[in-house]
């Protein structure tokens, strides 16, 4: 499985609509490229940590969505609907972070760790 990784931060002045705006294309993109298997969306938790002082503040949000392969993430990202996400994200933010990774559960830790 591919988790496709978004951290973002929206504009401090964005308006309603440009949110929703936002929100509309992004569901679109979700529903329309066909390979999705799976979307969760998450605010930054902010709750005393050592670490939280030494990182940059680059994100409020995060989006992980998931795909079976790598096609299928590609084909998310040229999709026509994802067009449209990629200009907004341009435009309505300030910033954002953006990784693939391959999820296989503990078994990858055991390869890390032995070699």
């Amino acid at each position: 499985m591919i988790a496709h990784v978004v951290l973002l931060k929206p504009r401090p002045d964005l308006t309603g609509d440009e949110r929703r705006e936002f929100i509309a294309a992004f569901r679109h993109a979700l529903d329309e490229a066909g390979t999705v298997r799976g979307v969760r969306i998450g605010t930054r938790v902010m709750h005393g940590a050592g670490y939280e002082s030494r990182m940059r503040d680059t994100a409020e949000y995060l989006a992980v969505i998931e795909f079976d392969d790598v096609e299928g993430l590609q084909a998310y990202l040229h999709h026509p609907s994802h067009v449209k996400v990629s200009e907004l994200f341009g435009r309505l933010l300030t910033s954002a972070l953006v990784f693939d990774f391959e999820l296989d559960g503990q078994e990858l830790l055991t390869r890390l760790i032995d070699a």
